[in-house]
């Protein structure tokens, strides 16, 4: 009868022995892990790109702030109201994008994420966060790597060749699926009453309300680098790699982010439309990027389906703006809410943005000045007959204390105020 294979005797004999070796392999691996993790991290403060978010999130917060006190007459949202409550699922998507991306052996060349990172600053120039999308941002990105070797070996023989030599485009599609599912799940979670207010001019010359859905997200993943500390732990991995024997980390900022103005619904449920369409967008470029594992061109479909995709998304909504009826418009019925100011009495009644006060303390009221005056003989306490979604009358009522804003903190539709006030 034959004895037991020759590695597993030799591992049960020596059985001391081989657990030390195996220990301190592990023991070698996490500290290198841990080595190249804190390096990461180091390199993500590093990328212009997050302090680039900041400016731009202080300019876009400058700016509607000043629209704002030119339309209304007094600041709505604070300046950082782009950016806020996008912390959390920017973290929980860098984690997966991370586990994804570490678990299958992304491998992106610095060349890529320097590009990837010049390409949203570009794109960003034009203060229209809808170009953040990662349709423009990766899109562009893979189009310049592709065709950007053929130019330089053209004007400089071997710069592009020795730049551009290992570009993993398959891994940049698969991040290109995976943050426009991102992007979709962000456009899903816009509140109602966190959108931002404007009047603008209607196709009759009167005022109509509008809102707007505008959302900057920075959004921190962990990425292989060639060349580290960290050594092959599995025959397959890295999968999607770009060549080299050992990698490093890198913590990537990738900024997001959409801009949508609605004038025709309830902002809510065109968000929620325009996430669906975002979401099987982004499942079809997945589905592509993965395919292109098998067959190469398929990445480069991935990448043209995503840009014209996004861009017929778009076309859509702007058309479906144009031709539906103004939804923040003056009716007989009442007063429709264009936007409720944070902090105010309006916002601890639970008043929607889109409802219709009909009645102020039994007045009806039309117009803006009925309702201010309505206000005035009403007192220290108020009593409000308001129309919801359904059409249905509701009541909603509260006190009103010393120091509330005077207007309640409610914003109709009508001509701007015009008031230039220092921000």
């Amino acid at each position: 009868m034959s004895g037991p294979p020759d590695g597993i005797y030799k591992q049960h004999f020596h059985k001391g022995k081989a657990e030390i070796v195996i220990q301190k392999g592990d023991s070698e691996m996490t500290e290198a892990w841990l080595v190249e993790a804190g390096k990461g991290i180091g390199r993500f403060f590093l990328n212009p790109i997050v302090y680039w978010a900041i400016i731009l999130a202080v300019l876009a917060g400058y700016k509607r702030i000043k629209r704002e006190r030119k339309q209304f007459g007094s600041k709505v949202f604070d300046l950082f109201a782009e950016w806020r409550k996008t912390l959390g699922i920017s973290l929980i998507a860098g984690l997966l994008v991370s586990l994804i991306g570490i678990g299958t052996g992304l491998v992106l060349s610095y060349e890529t994420i320097l590009l990837a990172s010049g390409m949203m600053v570009l794109l960003s120039l034009t203060a229209r966060f809808t170009m953040l999308s990662p349709s423009y941002t990766i899109g562009f990105t893979y189009l310049l790597l592709l065709f950007l070797p053929l130019l330089l070996d053209n004007q400089t023989a071997g710069v592009g060749q020795a730049l551009f030599s290992e570009i993993n485009f398959t891994g940049l599609t698969i991040l290109l699926g995976v943050f426009l599912i991102v992007e979709a799940i962000l456009l899903w979670r816009v509140k109602r009453n966190q959108t931002y207010p404007l009047l603008k001019k209607g196709s009759r010359g009167g005022w109509l309300g509008a809102q707007q859905m505008k959302k900057m997200a920075v959004i921190p993943f962990f990425a292989l680098l060639p060349a580290g500390m960290i050594e092959p732990f599995a025959p397959f991995w890295p999968y999607f790699s770009v060549g080299g024997e050992s990698y490093s980390l890198i913590l990537v900022p990738f900024l997001l982010g959409f801009d949508y103005t609605v004038t025709s619904s309830i902002v809510t449920d065109k968000a929620r439309r325009l996430a669906k369409q975002v979401l099987s967008l982004g499942l079809a470029v997945l589905l592509l990027a993965v395919g292109s594992t098998y067959l190469t061109w398929l990445s480069l479909a991935a990448v043209i389906v995503a840009v014209i995709g996004r861009e017929f998304i778009n076309y859509r909504h702007r058309i479906r703006e144009r031709t539906e009826p103004p939804f923040y418009r003056q009716t007989a019925e009442g007063l429709k809410i264009t936007g409720i100011i944070p902090g105010t009495p309006a916002d601890r009644l639970d008043l929607l943005v889109g409802e219709t006060i009909a009645k102020v303390n039994g007045i009806k009221v039309s117009t803006e000045k009925q309702f201010y005056h309505a206000l005035q003989e009403s007192g220290a306490y108020i009593k409000l007959e308001v129309l919801d979604d359904a059409r249905e009358m509701r009541f909603v009522q509260g006190a009103v204390y010393e120091g509330d804003h005077h207007e309640l903190g409610l914003l109709f539709t009508g001509a701007p105020h015009r008031r230039e006030e220092s921000a």
